[in-house]
């Protein structure tokens, strides 16, 4: 059974940080793209970042770039989000996700991606 189980949200004044963690179990991790979405409240679901089974990383939002951080680590089968300078407009439930084969999509799109996190809140105040 495949889980991926988020941890590290939270609430945060504007500036601060937070990393986010997703442990993967369930299937071979090291194998799979790795992405971390984001919702807010009445927003739909966006790509924040994505990283390949090799390491290469893109980004889908400009908005993030130069402040979060997308990284694995294959032995512990987790991916992180360093999430650095946060303004009150990074305010969502945060998601990570896993693609079903090794090459990431060329479009951050959540259709893309067979599993998924339960979701983490982060809130940034000013």
């Amino acid at each position: 059974q495949v889980q991926l189980v988020i941890s590290g949200g939270g609430s945060v004044q504007a500036g601060g940080s937070l990393r986010l963690s997703c442990a993967a179990s369930g299937y071979t991790f090291s194998r799979t793209c790795m992405a971390w979405f984001r919702q807010a409240l009445g927003k739909e679901r966006e790509g924040v970042a994505a990283i390949s089974t090799g390491g290469g990383i893109s980004y889908d939002s400009d908005s993030v770039k130069g402040r979060f951080t997308i990284s694995r680590d294959n032995a512990k089968n987790t991916v992180y989000l360093q999430m650095n300078s946060l303004k009150p407009e990074d305010t969502a439930m945060y998601y990570c996700a896993a693609t079903s084969g090794a090459a990431c999509p060329s479009s951050l799109r959540s259709v893309y991606f067979r599993y998924w996190g339960q979701g983490t809140q982060v809130n940034v105040s000013s």
